[in-house]
């Protein structure tokens, strides 16, 4: 399942307050995206233990338990995990990735509350999640009926509100303000090959290896930087944040470049550097310029001249990087209107290849 429209984390926590107490919430999302982190937060929110489920890993008899004689007739007993006497957050993650089998003896307890004749206590949440079948992920097709059952929402992955909570959390501040550059690297598509990808999920495990590795030394080394990047980030992401912790000990450089108190680096040992700033300016254009021309002020209008003279610059320097920076292929496209004089003043540059 794919939704047409998606949320972010503090719109989907607001959902859940909502509705989750009077409905079962189905979250989709890629993985890593934080699904379970929020369910957790919203337990927390609403003081109630959380117990999860991990649907993947489950056989019909982990859920309608086992029978029991009593008298003439037989009960089925419910795991103790379920089976509790106050009221809780039940979270079913990877709910679709279960088998058919399993997704039957969960019907009664989404759509009534109980297994067999047991109940789950009143204010008991249910609360599902799992990954889209575009994800490489293990997914199996939900029958429309457990569908039907439950309300779908679709999670995204937001930088703002992400940085917000890792600045909370003592997230490592490399990351921090690598992904404050670079929001667009937070989260990446899972990819078709079997490699890493870059998520909240993999960003927070860069940063715990990176506390890891630095306790009690000055510095990690390059070598185990370069692994530890690598192991958790989309490749292309991993060789950028190599490149910004390279220039670390200067990481306002490209402010400096757009106020004129430095150069494009132009040493070719430092080309990796050059491409994360030229990366980097990209995003900074793509925030900064307004769709239309009309909607320009005097502070935007000095910032284009400024930026038309830094291309130009950079295309002096380096002609391939220069022409990525304000291409086309390389993701969203910069406003038609700057593209127009950039087209005027730097034909080359948008040439086709």
């Amino acid at each position: 399942m794919n939704l047409p429209i998606t949320v972010t984390q503090e719109d989907l926590l607001e959902i859940l307050l909502n509705v989750a107490p009077v409905r079962p919430v189905f979250i989709w999302g890629a993985p890593g995206i934080g699904k379970s982190a929020l369910v957790e937060q919203f337990a927390r929110e609403v003081e109630l233990p959380c117990v999860s489920l991990l649907g993947s890993q489950l056989a019909p008899e982990d859920i309608i338990g086992i029978p029991q004689i009593k008298g003439d007739t037989s009960v089925f007993l419910p795991p103790k995990m379920i089976a509790r006497k106050e009221p809780y957050v039940l979270f079913l993650d990877e709910l679709n990735a279960c088998s058919q089998e399993v997704q039957k003896a969960f019907y009664s307890l989404i759509h009534e509350r109980r297994i067999g004749e047991y109940h789950l206590p009143k204010d008991s949440i249910i609360i599902g999640a799992g990954n889209r079948a575009q994800d490489s992920a293990i997914v199996k097709t939900m029958s429309s009926a457990l569908i039907n059952r439950m309300f779908h929402v679709q999670m995204r992955a937001d930088t703002r509100q992400w940085i917000k909570w890792a600045q909370s959390e003592n997230i490592h501040p490399w990351v921090i303000d690598y992904l404050i550059q670079r929001p667009d690297h937070l989260f990446s598509e899972p990819p078709k090959t079997e490699e890493p990808f870059s998520t909240p999920r993999s960003w927070h495990m860069l940063s715990d290896a990176l506390r890891e590795y630095g306790a009690g030394r000055r510095e990690v080394n390059v070598q185990t930087l370069q692994m530890i990047s690598y192991a958790c980030l989309t490749p292309a992401h991993a060789g950028m944040f190599l490149a910004f912790t390279k220039n670390i000990k200067n990481k306002h450089m490209l402010e400096d470049i757009i106020a004129k108190e430095a150069k494009w680096p132009s040493d070719p040992k430092d080309r990796d550097v050059l491409y994360f700033l030229a990366q980097s300016f990209r995003a900074k254009l793509l925030q900064e310029l307004p769709k239309s021309k009309q909607e320009m002020g005097g502070d935007k209008l000095s910032f284009v001249y400024r930026a038309k003279a830094m291309i130009k610059e950079l295309s002096t320097i380096n002609f391939e990087i220069a022409q990525m920076t304000v291409s086309a292929e390389e993701g969203e496209v910069l406003p038609d209107w700057f593209m127009v004089e950039i087209i005027r003043d730097l034909p080359r540059l948008v040439a086709q290849k």
